[in-house]
């Protein structure tokens, strides 16, 4: 039995219905991704299901259900300590906890009468709702996601936020975790810790997210939002690109015989007075209700229609930067570093929030002077940036506005375009082009900002964080329009799959705190940094296990048994690292979450210790080689 049905489910805000008597069921254990363009409902889909929305007809079954929703952006007004806002998540009985916690540490540097008085208090009132389980259950979480209880949720970065209102929504223990793109603004670190953890994760998962590689790791079975109807795909998002072109090509089949029936028929119906007498009536019905289901068909909406504006060519050398370094508030954010940036490079920058990669695209750009070291720039570069702040729109103006700038017509391509025609190339019908910048959704905005830059001629295009909120179709097209780029591009993004399919190489700041260079995108910078580690580990053991058992014994106090396990230890530990691959190349496979969960929980419990066994091998290893020199 479904743990979640929706029966003939309608939803409208005027015009064409969002969601047009829709069915679905949602079963236990599932993790269901959401897909569609932005504006197709899958935002007002979850609302549904969650109850914060009414709809206009058809009903949702499992209304009991606890259901938890993890909305896209942090809401405004969350403060106070980790503990606090994770305890919100309980409802009524979470304000009583919150103030025992308080008083617990006030005590610690305050046992005054009063405030022994307002511990006794507050534990009498938990007492009497069975509030200590429900301590517990905040604590488990809390240790689950790995979160300092204590920090104050303000002083937390962006994807720590997320992670924190994540732990909220668990304490539900929710028989339906709702996700509205998890992945918003989150790094490449916070992305996979997610996928690590929601993979482990028992419960049922309905999600949304425009991160490709994240779908393909995380679902087992796709939703898609198309002109009002749901279409279910079981299997990966792989398996759901195939079936649904292949669906798209049948309906647009059935719909030209439609249209060529429809046409004759439309003929047949214009003939002259002799055909008009003798015309059969049961025709004539038909060919109405022909009209009539041609008017109410909701065609497929349109791609965006992008170009970019190439400006002269720019000199062979674009940025030379030389020893260039920065700190912030006392942190080193890089030292050291030093590129050549040449005409038609397409490098990202990859790295967590906060390290500094828009720090450096400003330097690059010669926007700020570093603290040390020397930035060169090149000849004749025309800038256009894409801002993840979004800083270039006016909040107050209107969408043609932000455009033309007052102006009816603007300068595309070296002709004269009508604002209104071009901004429907970028699926703004009239209507919304004249609707403010500030009640656009996330997706519209960054389509707007995209259309803006592309109105300026540029050689050296430099996008922060482009592809927050569109939809995969845009984003698919913007990724063959930088493809095809013949300027030089700067690209910081948190997208795996943008960078795989854009890049041609990276600058990334990676764990040890340098900031280096790769060629190649976000898998190829996996894969070297991969194999400089098993240099790095193959250089050491092989270099330190050369000595004989007889030189050993000359230069230690190794035991006979100690000298054999020095011996035989690099073997072993190469053994266990192949193993540990194995089973990585394994977890990460497009089958590997089709299996049951037992047989999943199976093979990460088998890494999880074969892992700590690694780590044994490599501390007994460093203590015989320590205690071999003495």
């Amino acid at each position: 039995m479904a743990l979640l049905s929706l029966k003939q489910l309608t939803v409208s805000f005027g015009g064409p219905n969002l969601l047009d008597k829709v069915d679905f069921q949602l079963d236990r254990g599932e993790r269901v991704c959401l897909v569609g363009r932005n504006g197709a409902g899958k935002s007002t889909l979850m609302k549904v299901i969650a109850g914060e929305m009414k709809q206009d007809s058809g009903e949702v079954i499992g209304q009991g259900l606890n259901i938890a929703r993890l909305e896209q952006e942090v809401p405004d007004g969350t403060d106070g300590t980790v503990f606090d806002v994770v305890a919100q998540g309980l409802g009524d009985i979470a304000p009583l906890l919150i103030n025992y916690h308080h008083v617990i540490h006030q005590l610690e540097t305050d046992s005054s009468e009063k405030v022994l008085a307002a511990l006794e208090k507050a534990q009498h009132e938990l007492e009497a709702v069975d509030g200590w389980s429900v301590e517990q259950k905040v604590e488990a979480v809390i240790s689950r996601l790995s979160l300092d209880a204590d920090m104050e949720f303000s002083a937390l970065s962006g994807g720590m936020k997320r992670r924190v209102l994540l732990a909220q929504a668990l304490v539900k223990e929710p028989d339906v975790l709702l996700l509205d793109e998890p992945t918003n603004h989150l790094d490449i670190t916070s992305i996979m810790w997610l996928e690590d953890f929601l993979k482990g994760y028992g419960g049922t998962l309905l999600f949304i997210t425009h991160d490709r590689m994240f779908l393909q790791s995380i679902a087992t079975r796709i939703i898609q939002i198309d002109r009002g109807n749901l279409v279910s795909f079981p299997g990966d998002y792989a398996n759901f690109l195939v079936r649904r072109e292949a669906l798209l090509d049948e309906e647009a089949q059935q719909n030209a015989l439609f249209d060529k029936k429809l046409a004759q028929e439309e003929v047949w119906i214009r003939q002259g007075v002799k055909a008009r007498r003798t015309r059969n009536e049961g025709r004539v019905r038909a060919l109405e209700q022909l009209r009539r289901e041609r008017g109410s068909r909701r065609d497929v909406q349109g791609n965006v229609k992008m170009k970019l504006q190439d400006a002269d060519r720019s000199g062979k050398l674009v940025v030379e930067a030389e020893g260039v370094g920065q700190s912030y508030d006392g942190r080193v954010l890089f030292k050291d570093f030093n590129t050549v940036i040449q005409r038609g490079d397409k490098i990202g920058l990859i790295g967590p929030n906060g390290c500094g990669k828009t720090t450096l695209l400003s330097i690059l750009l010669g926007r700020t002077q570093p603290e040390s070291g020397d930035v060169k720039l090149g000849t004749k570069t025309e800038i256009a940036y894409f801002d993840q702040l979004r800083s270039q729109l006016d909040e107050e103006m209107s969408v043609v506005d932000n455009v033309g700038q007052g102006k009816d017509f603007i300068e595309v391509g070296g002709a004269s375009k009508h604002v209104m025609g071009y901004l429907q190339d970028f699926l703004f019908t009239p209507e919304r082009a004249r609707t403010p910048i500030k009640s656009l959704s996330g997706g519209e905005r960054n389509r707007l900002l995209l259309a803006k830059l592309f109105t300026q001629p540029a050689n050296l295009l430099v996008m922060d964080e482009p592809t927050n909120d569109l939809d995969a179709e845009t984003l698919d097209l913007l990724e063959e329009l930088l493809m095809s780029y013949k300027g030089t591009l700067l690209l910081v993004s948190h997208d795996r799959s943008f960078i795989n399919n854009v890049a041609t190489s990276t600058i990334v700041f990676d764990d040890d705190g340098e900031v280096r260079e790769y060629v190649g995108g976000y898998d190829d910078w996996q894969h070297q940094r991969a194999q400089d580690k098993r240099a790095q580990t193959s250089k050491k053991v092989t270099g330190k296990a050369k000595p004989s058992v007889k030189k050993v014994n000359k230069k230690s106090s190794l035991t006979y048994q100690e000298q054999l396990d020095l011996e035989v230890l690099p073997k072993e530990i190469e053994q266990f690292e192949l193993k540990q691959a194995e089973l990585h190349k394994r977890i990460s496979g497009a089958d590997f979450y089709q299996q049951s969960p037992e047989k999943q929980a199976k093979t990460q419990d088998e890494l999880t210790t074969l892992t700590s066994e690694l780590e044994a091998m490599y501390e007994r290893w460093d203590a015989l080689e320590a205690k071999k020199e003495g």
